[in-house]
């Protein structure tokens, strides 16, 4: 039976929070699990760059996010899970990727477009003013990540599509210049993505400050709970639960049957501090655990990266030799060769 590849990255600039872990963590764990899939999973952390002059910051986010994905239960030994810095064929290859690509495709990426739109509306003479080659180019590098693994599928939110669409289009250029070389990457959109509200009823987001992350200490996790934002109804009167961050929170974690009962108990007028109680019991019996193994995976830096070092090294099998072909096709390398 073949195997699906399947490649995610992770940008390192921030710690995982609760949606994070709904909505991608978990389901990308449950999915490594499947026999037909085969899971490369990177920390992105020449992406961070990109958005993150603050050193400091990026190396925790590093540290953070590994740990994270293993106390939830990623397994390395299924997975090729390593840091994208430690690749340097992607870097290699990205820099061959950028010679045949267009300039123009790069001049329709959304995120180029936006950062020049605000210029403009800002009345800057300089419509490129503040923006980095890094922001212009990182579809190429983004390209790199995916065709050194020739990843099939993808998996991305909305907004990421075009650049989907970009890699293949860079993949297509160069297997036409140069032979068949690189697979043609789908994004896998999954609609059905768990989207968490934050503190204030918005979608929880590091830009809108109103997350919850994901292993703080218990008592402090108890604070942030208390903390989510319910309307002024009274104990007794009846509560919406399409209206209500508490029950989209509870209703993520909960099984089916509980989540009728919880229906029932809104209907009924349940008190929104007696509701923030019976979430936060459920959330930490969910975390408590993986909070245990977080907090000794971040005492261990050393042991992250060992793991990250040998999920390294398997992504160099595959990446070592498609770079040897890259160069062969281009005309690089050894004159002997």
């Amino acid at each position: 039976m073949s195997t699906t590849r399947v490649l995610t990255g992770i940008t390192t600039t921030g710690i995982p929070h609760l949606g994070n872990y709904a909505g991608a963590i978990r389901p990308a764990i449950a999915a490594s699990n499947n026999p037909n899939t085969e899971s490369f999973l990177f920390l992105a952390d020449y992406h961070a760059l990109i958005k993150c002059q603050e050193p400091e910051r990026v190396k925790e986010s590093v540290r953070a996010i590994a740990a994270t994905w293993l106390a939830c239960g990623l397994d390395p030994e299924r997975v090729t899970f390593y840091r994208q810095t430690d690749i340097p064929e992607i870097t290699e290859l990205t820099w061959v990727l950028t010679t045949v690509t267009a300039k123009g495709l790069m001049n329709r990426a959304h995120a180029y477009k936006a950062a020049v739109q605000e210029n403009i509306d800002d009345d800057n003479a300089d419509p490129d003013r503040g923006i980095t080659m890094g922001l212009f180019s990182y579809p190429i590098l983004m390209a790199a990540d995916i065709l050194m693994f020739n990843g099939g599928k993808i998996p991305v939110g909305k907004d990421q599509t075009q650049h989907i669409e970009m890699a293949r289009d860079i993949a297509q250029r160069f297997n036409f210049l140069f032979g068949e070389t690189f697979t043609l990457p789908e994004a896998v959109i999954e609609e059905s993505g768990m989207i968490l509200p934050g503190l204030d009823g918005r979608k929880m987001s590091k830009s809108y400050n109103n997350t919850i992350p994901l292993f703080e200490p218990e008592k402090k996790f108890r604070k942030l709970i208390n903390k989510i934002k319910t309307n002024s109804l009274e104990p007794g009167e009846p509560k919406d639960p399409n209206d209500s961050a508490l029950f989209d929170l509870y209703s993520a974690f909960a099984d089916p049957a509980a989540i009728n009962d919880m229906r029932q108990q809104y209907a009924n007028g349940i008190a929104w501090g007696e509701m923030k109680q019976v979430l936060f019991e459920l959330l930490n019996e969910e975390l408590k655990e993986k909070r245990d193994l977080y907090n000794t995976l971040m005492d261990d830096p050393a042991q992250l990266d060992q793991i990250l070092k040998q999920g390294a090294e398997k992504a160099r099998d595959y990446a070592i030799p498609l770079m040897k072909e890259v160069r062969q096709k281009v005309g690089i390398g050894p004159i002997a060769g």
